[in-house]
């Protein structure tokens, strides 16, 4: 059986380790292994005039404006608030020919995100400031909820507001303060995932051609099944028996640890779908291994292609970068951290600039340059970083001897998380759930719901104290039109009905036809009763 690995270069979706290419060794069990590196680390005035559907002549108009300007700025000096913005244990794997009828894609593997810090403002319930709904004398129901800052027209006739916007600068920014935090702490934490090795079984099993072939059964009946498995092992456990135990339930399961396999068949056996592909993109759930079975009675060898899983994603480093440190596959964080250390323990940074490294005679074979600047050590190392090959594996499928044949294991440094990290994660997600943050935020956003309408209220009753008379024609005129709008009659003007040409226009000739007949009609209707 060959178990030697062609290309080695990728890892676990939960960790930072690589694999290396070697030679191939008689013992049936591989590890591969790679240096392990360093870890890496608008203001505006209020409004002079009050809004609503009260409307003045233009000398009262100027009145009204003035008098109120002048209140307004004897109790408020200036000071408004500022708006702010707010399963099964095998997948059985499936064929990119389409005439294949041996399953589908089963597990996923997910991918991990940096979490977003969420906005300062927490309250759904907030109240509104961009628009002010105009009064009417018979709204007396609650405003309609808004942001949590104060209106500008509040604002203007309570002082003290000034002290609440203050108040909601600061709080904002002891909620952003806060979300960087748990940024920082989520990514701070040491270490966040635990080096493991992931111990992964290649074997098949097969149908017993000796009692088929006494019993006189078909050749076409007899199958064969190709099964890849594997666990993490436990410290000090180096079992290299030949059953694959489950891991244990803290671990990720298998396929979380693959973005990829491709298993090729031998096309003259079976030319239809000789390629059967396993991708995490389009599988559902993780897991515990993967299956393909066949119909056949000939053996042959299967190649097998796996590409692992990296979050962060991890680079091949070009071969002089690699001499030059020793890392042949790893995260884009580590390689500058290697780098740096490198520069640091050489004492190459510029006495003059410390911003600026001299390049000693190996690094300016990988970068063509005498002096380099820090900030420019990520835009070139770019040139010398390529996505890692897949591992090549592979495995004869046996039809003889015992079931199942010898498996062949290979060990594959991954990392897991680490097993604090879940607790961690816990703990930081306390943050997102403050019943009692929120409990206070719904009493402030019912507090100003309250003070809007307060202010409402003062305005219709300072405007009808200062001018009465045409405060009540307004109001009247204001109301008649909302009465029309609730009785569907909104077309219905009574002035243009007090003119006397609203009756010579064309319509009014069959108007009046019309009436004379409903009335006529009407009139010998009640003569026959």
């Amino acid at each position: 059986m060959n178990n030697q690995a062609k290309n080695i270069a990728a890892s676990s979706l939960f960790g930072h380790s690589g694999m290396a290419p070697q030679k191939h060794h008689p013992n049936p069990i591989q590890q591969w292994n790679h240096p392990n590196p360093l870890l890496s680390q608008s203001q505006s005035h209020p409004q002079t005039q009050f809004p609503g559907p009260f409307q003045f002549s233009d000398p009262q108009n100027q009145v009204f404006a003035k008098a109120q300007y002048s209140q307004a700025h004897l109790h408020s000096p200036a000071a408004l608030a500022h708006p702010q913005p707010q399963t099964h244990p095998f997948a059985h794997l499936h064929s990119v020919n389409t005439n294949t009828a041996n399953g589908t894609s089963s597990p996923a593997t997910g991918s991990a995100k940096r979490a977003t810090p969420k906005p300062p403002l927490r309250s759904h319930n907030s109240l509104n400031t961009n628009q002010s709904m105009p009064f009417k004398a018979t709204e007396l129901t609650p405003a309609a909820r808004q942001k949590k800052q104060t209106p500008e027209k509040v604002a203007a006739l309570l002082p003290e507001s000034a002290l609440y916007t203050q108040l909601l600068d600061f709080e904002a920014q002891v909620d952003a303060a806060l979300a960087r935090r748990k940024i920082d702490v989520q990514e701070a934490k040491l270490p966040p995932h635990v080096q493991k090795t992931l111990r992964v079984y290649v074997f098949n099993t097969f149908s017993n051609h000796a009692k088929m072939d006494a019993e006189n059964r078909k050749a076409d009946e007899s199958w064969w099944s190709l099964k890849i498995t594997g666990r993490i092992l436990e410290d000090g456990m180096d079992s290299v028996s030949g059953t694959s135990q489950g891991s244990s339930p803290s671990y990720p399961k298998f396929s979380a640890f693959f973005k990829k396999i491709t298993i090729l068949l031998d096309q003259s056996l079976y030319p239809n779908n000789h390629v059967i592909v396993w991708d995490s993109a389009r599988s559902p759930t993780e897991q515990d291994g993967f299956e393909v079975k066949r119909k056949g009675n000939k053996e042959f060898t299967a190649l097998i292609a796996i590409e692992m899983n990296y979050t962060p994603d991890k680079f091949m480093v070009s071969s002089p970068l690699s001499k030059l440190l020793g890392i042949e596959v790893e995260t884009r964080s580590r390689i500058i951290a290697t780098l740096f250390n490198y520069v640091k323990s050489r004492k190459l940074q510029s006495p003059n600039d410390p911003s600026f490294f001299i390049c000693d005679p190996s690094l300016q074979m990988v970068f063509g340059e005498e002096k380099m600047d820090f900030t420019m050590v990520s835009q070139k190392l770019s040139q010398h970083l390529s996505q890692p090959r897949p591992i090549h594996l592979e495995h004869n499928i046996k039809l003889s001897g015992h079931s199942p044949a010898v498996s062949a294991c290979y060990d594959i440094q991954v990392d897991v998380p680490f097993p604090l990290e879940k607790d961690m994660s816990t703990f930081l997600a306390g943050f997102e759930s403050q019943k009692e943050i929120e409990a206070y935020d719904e009493a402030i956003c019912g507090s100003l719901k309250k003070i809007q309408e307060h202010r409402r209220r003062r305005a219709f009753f300072l405007s009808f104290s200062q001018y009465p008379a045409e405060f009540i024609d307004t109001l009247i005129s204001s109301e008649s039109k909302d009465l029309k709008l609730v009785a569907g009659d909104a077309s219905h003007n009574v002035e243009k009905e007090l003119r006397s040409e609203f009756f010579n226009q064309p319509w009014v000739e069959d108007a009046v036809i019309r009436y004379l007949n409903r009335k006529t009609a009407g009139s010998d209707a009640h003569g026959r009763n």
